[in-house]
């Protein structure tokens, strides 16, 4: 027996990415960038933690902003198919048969599809609004859970690259271990992202750890020349 299987919670994982890998880079960028102008750790500690602290709201609330700013925009369109509907129905009717005919339909068979949709407003403006418009109905929770999602996961992404630096001495020291740390978390992520989502997790592992090494190296050597 066939069983299709196809990956769901796709807002969930791009919310713990969103999250995760800024959660792993700037912190590691900030610290590398203390450690090429400062050497006491408890510097770069307290710093990195208050960047965590505000990056992850911020993150949040982004996230937040942008759930909210899709269930607006989807209500809005709905009002607006609703009115077109009652107002302008042969107009709908006629964009309703140009989709179904995209589909490979006959005209006569297309005529009766839409004759036995238009007498459910309900059902026609849902049609409407995910195959013309391409909008799906938002969870109204979902602006909540987002916010929250990418918050935490920005925090635990940014612990990685301090722990280092509350078990050594020196600035160098903990930089040396956060470039070891958090290059293997940043391989380990994206390799795993890149799976989860059905993409080639090698080259989803490198380009994530690139990606970290390279914002972490510039902040650094920047720090390091401008002190």
């Amino acid at each position: 027996m066939h069983e299709e299987k196809h990956f769901e919670g796709s807002e969930v994982v791009r919310d713990i990415v969103i999250g995760m890998s800024d959660g792993l880079t700037v912190p590691f960028a900030l610290a590398a960038g203390l450690s090429g102008a400062i050497s006491d750790n408890s510097i770069i500690v307290t710093a990195g933690i208050a960047e965590i602290v505000a990056g992850s709201i911020a993150m949040g609330l982004g996230g937040y902003l942008a759930g909210k700013t899709e269930i607006e925009h989807y209500d809005a369109e709905l009002k607006r198919e609703y009115y077109e509907v009652d107002v302008f129905p042969e107009k709908e009717k006629q964009e309703v048969s140009e989709i179904f005919e995209s589909y490979g339909l006959s005209p006569q068979s297309t005529e009766v599809v839409v004759n036995e949709m238009s007498k459910d407003k309900d059902k026609w403006v849902n049609f409407m609004m995910r195959f013309e418009l391409g909008l799906e109905k938002p969870d109204i929770n979902r602006a909540r859970e987002s916010a929250l999602t990418i918050g935490l996961s920005y925090i635990a992404g940014g612990i990685v690259p301090l722990v280092s630096y509350f078990f050594t001495d020196t600035a160098t020291d903990g930089l040396f271990y956060s470039c070891i740390i958090t290059t293997l978390c940043l391989f380990v992520f994206g390799f795993l992202k890149s799976k989860v989502i059905g993409q080639p997790p090698f080259y989803g592992a490198l380009r994530i750890t690139l990606i970290g090494a390279l914002a972490a190296t510039s902040a650094y050597y920047v720090a390091h020349l401008i002190n």
